[in-house]
């Protein structure tokens, strides 16, 4: 996910009214216990990478009446969203388009026999960029979106060390409220794949929420899962409900025998998220909104122009990045400059030879706000669970590339405008 797409509002803003601001860092032996606490209590494994701690131990504050403004612009585009995905799912003319892989294209074409799989829960999370014109989003995140130990341990910790701040939300309270009531009291099962330490510790984490609430939850792979009549089954127990935090192109590349194809349609198991949400994770989504029926007029004005890599000149117009269709963390936005140049000729030369796996995007100008550490960039991830805003994911860095390396942050409701 990268800060550098350009805004295609004419209207410039004042910069000098940077709805954020950095607050003072915490006293080091209050922000040591709250690490220390994240670690143990929260499935924070990773506090730390190499000399860099990824977690920042000052917070960033912004006012009420700005996450306000967040939280509608977050909703209306989950509702355009949820609006466009009805239309896709029988728009097979569309599918190729979005680089839908053929075993994802192949469901598409039975939803007659084989509808979606019901949902449990349904989550997004939009990552939101201050620019030079205002709120941006760079993406959605609405296949796998994780972030909830950070969104909402490392905020409340935060917010109760600095008075007069209150966190914006609790995503993964809604999250295991709303679970809970779909799985009604029986057991859940949270898959992810192995070797990959960030999505097991969210979903140990999330599991960890729902035994709290008396759920019985436990994670798995997804070959792991028994189908017997369509209904989900670990260990010949029967499930209430499934949390699939397995990306939708992952699963499509798992044998047949698995039956993965019933976590997105044809299952009788409720499944957090099934098979619509491929259709706005894919980055070439914008590459459509011509050919629906659906209007779009929130992405419109805050998603960066995107296109098909063949009609724009990125190769020699520094204002344009390219990504693959299926980006995850910002690994594949490249940019020439940003990359070494061995990686920018390999993307140069796939998405020359391949671009209907490929977007190209405009970069905007993010604003960087001053910290305590140096002038910082902030990526703003707003929640919405089952069309709802409850709470936001913040990463910054010090330059202007939201990617894996960057550092985690508290957003915390300033309650008096003496924190500005």
């Amino acid at each position: 996910m990268s800060t550098l797409d350009v805004c295609v509002s004419p209207n410039v803003v004042d910069v000098r009214r940077h709805p954020l601001r950095a607050g003072l860092p915490l006293d080091p032996d209050r922000f040591a216990a709250i690490r220390t606490e994240l670690l143990l209590k929260h499935c924070k494994w990773d506090p730390q990478v190499g000399d860099i701690s990824t977690l920042a131990a000052f917070p960033l504050l912004i006012e009420r009446r700005h996450w306000t403004e967040m939280e509608v612009l977050a909703e209306q585009l989950t509702a355009e969203l949820l609006d466009a995905e009805r239309e896709l799912l029988h728009r097979e003319d569309l599918h190729r388009t979005l680089s839908i892989p053929r075993p994802l294209r192949r469901l598409l074409r039975n939803m007659r026999q084989d509808p979606p799989t019901p949902p449990a829960v349904r989550v997004m999370r939009f990552d939101f960029h201050w620019t030079r014109t205002g709120w941006q989003i760079s993406e959605v995140n609405a296949d796998v979106p994780g972030g909830f130990s950070e969104a909402s341990e490392f905020t409340r910790l935060m917010s109760e060390a600095l008075p007069e701040t209150v966190p914006p939300g609790n995503p993964a309270g809604m999250w295991a409220e709303q679970m809970a009531s779909a799985a009604t009291g029986q057991p859940i099962a949270l898959l992810a794949a192995p070797g990959f330490m960030e999505d097991q510790q969210v979903v140990s984490y999330l599991a960890g929420a729902l035994r709290a609430r008396g759920i019985p939850s436990w994670t798995a792979r997804p070959q792991q899962l028994q189908w017997k009549q369509r209904w989900a089954y670990l260990d010949d127990r029967p499930l209430g409900a499934i949390v699939r935090f397995y990306q939708a192109e992952w699963l499509s590349q798992l044998p047949r025998h698995s039956e993965w194809h019933l976590l997105l349609a044809g299952g009788k198991t409720p499944v957090s998220n099934t098979i619509e949400c491929i259709f706005g994770e894919s980055k070439r989504f914008p590459l459509v909104w011509d050919k629906l029926q659906t209007k779009l007029p929130t992405w419109e004005r805050l998603l960066p122009q995107t296109c098909d890599p063949q009609e724009v000149p990125w190769r020699g117009d520094d204002s344009w990045l390219i990504k693959t269709a299926w980006c995850n963390t910002g690994d594949t936005v490249s940019a020439r400059g940003w990359i070494p140049a061995r990686e920018w000729r390999r993307a140069s030369w796939s998405a020359t030879f391949f671009p209907g796996h490929w977007a190209a995007q405009r970069r905007f100008q993010p604003v960087p706000v001053p910290s305590p550490i140096r002038e910082i960039y902030p990526c703003i991830g707003v929640y919405t669970i089952n069309g709802k805003a409850c709470g936001a994911y913040t990463r910054i860095s010090t330059g202007p590339v939201i990617d894996h390396r960057a550092i985690d942050a508290a957003l915390l409701l300033a309650e008096t405008t003496n924190e500005f």
